[in-house]
This record gives structure tokens, C-alpha cells and sequence, in this order.
């Protein structure tokens, strides 16, 4: 597992990662019949934090649909040991982050990708979740994106509980829609924000994470 500090990110489009890209794509295309909307609310260049409901293990892959750009997101360091799966996640726009280490590991981590001004997946809700209702939020996201002045963007994935059930190994085939809000601005302040200012914040992300949320439940 590399520090934190040692992470570097390969910003650009390899044609390896067009490959596994247009891979999955069409993958998903096959499988989930997937349909998008607000994906001209996530900026086109600059640090943007994209905050997708969870509720299943494929939600990663359904990033290739919510923006031309690179974006990347944290994976346990333990899959980077299975070459043919590690080698994947790297041209997927994964980095390893050591999950039973302490948060703030991960945070760097996060915080470090998105001060390069690039693209970052970060599933506020922590965990893998289940049912319509975004529960309260902790304060992470926030925390991180007011660190970055990192805008956040919440997106509602409606159906991926269905694609993939918790426990089962492999996906089936369901109908996903994929809904993007508009973004969220990050608390600011002339000194040190504050944490009220960051928990108002989270309020905000949730609310907005459930709007957009019930829309992608909607048929």
C-alpha cells in the first residue's frame, strides 16, 4: 500500500482506459439499459466531488455515464493484489486505499485527487445502504470538499439494488436511471470554517441526495 502523499494520479485518457471504459459501457449498456439526465451539472474542468447514492457494489460503474471526463475513485488495496482485477481498476481510474486504516488516510487520499482539480467519487453515506431514504449524512464530504473548494454534486442511481443484490457474485440484468443535481457549493469562510457551517452543508447534500435520489426511483 503506497502513503498517501505517494499517490500519483495518470490524469489522461490512455487508450487503455478508453478500452476498459467503452468496455463497461457497453457492458452496461447490455445489462441496465441505463438512462441519464442533469449530467451538464458536473463541471468540465476543475475539482468536483460527485456524491452517488449507494446502494450496490456496481454504483462505481455507472460513473462512465455522468461525465466525459477522468474520474476517479478509491478501491480497497487488497483487489490491487489480484493483478487481472488490480490492473482493471487502474485503468478504470481507481487508487488504492488501505480501508482499515484510519479514516483520515482515506480523506487524504481523497483530498490529494482533488487538489490536482480532478474528479472524485465519494459515496457520502459511507457504507452500502439500503431502502429510498437517505439517512443523515456525516460530515466527510463537506468536510473534505471546504479543505479543496471542491463543488459537490449529488446523483441519484436509482435500480442498482436490483442489479446487484448484497451477497450476490455476479449482476442481472435491470433498468437504471441515473439522475445528476445541480451542484453544491462548499462552505467557505475567511478563517477556519466552521463545523456548523460544514454540518449546514450536509444538510443540504442530503436533501439534495434524496431529491434526486426519488427521481431515479421514479418509472
Amino acid at each position: 500500500m503506497p502513503k498517501v502523499d505517494s499517490i500519483k494520479l495518470d490524469t489522461h485518457k490512455s487508450l487503455s482506459y478508453r478500452f476498459v471504459t467503452r468496455l463497461v459501457r457497453i457492458l452496461a449498456f447490455v445489462l441496465f439499459r441505463p438512462i441519464t439526465s442533469g449530467i451538464e451539472n458536473i463541471p468540465a474542468t476543475g475539482a468536483v466531488l460527485i456524491a452517488p447514492v449507494h446502494r450496490s457494489n456496481v454504483d462505481f460503474a455507472f460513473s462512465v455515464f455522468v461525465s466525459k471526463r477522468k474520474i476517479f475513485f478509491m478501491a480497497k488495496d487488497s483487489l490491487f493484489k489480484i493483478k487481472p482485477i488490480g490492473t482493471f481498476l487502474l485503468h478504470l481510474g481507481a487508487f488504492p486505499v488501505n480501508r482499515d486504516s484510519a479514516d483520515r488516510d482515506s480523506m487524504a487520499a481523497s483530498e490529494l485527487v482533488l487538489q490536482q482539480g480532478q474528479a472524485l467519487i465519494l459515496f457520502p453515506e459511507g457504507t452500502r445502504k439500503e431502502g429510498p431514504v437517505i439517512e443523515p449524512l456525516r460530515d466527510g464530504a463537506m468536510f473534505i470538499a471546504s479543505r479543496t473548494n471542491s463543488v459537490v454534486v449529488p446523483v441519484g442511481i436509482g435500480g442498482s439494488d436490483k442489479a446487484m443484490k448484497p451477497g450476490a457474485k455476479f449482476p442481472r440484468p435491470a433498468r437504471i436511471k441515473i439522475v445528476v443535481g445541480k451542484a453544491i457549493t462548499p462552505p467557505t469562510a475567511e478563517g477556519r470554517v466552521s463545523r456548523s457551517a460544514i454540518s449546514a452543508k450536509t444538510a443540504e447534500l442530503q436533501k439534495a441526495l434524496q431529491d434526486v435520489y426519488d427521481q431515479s426511483l421514479k418509472d
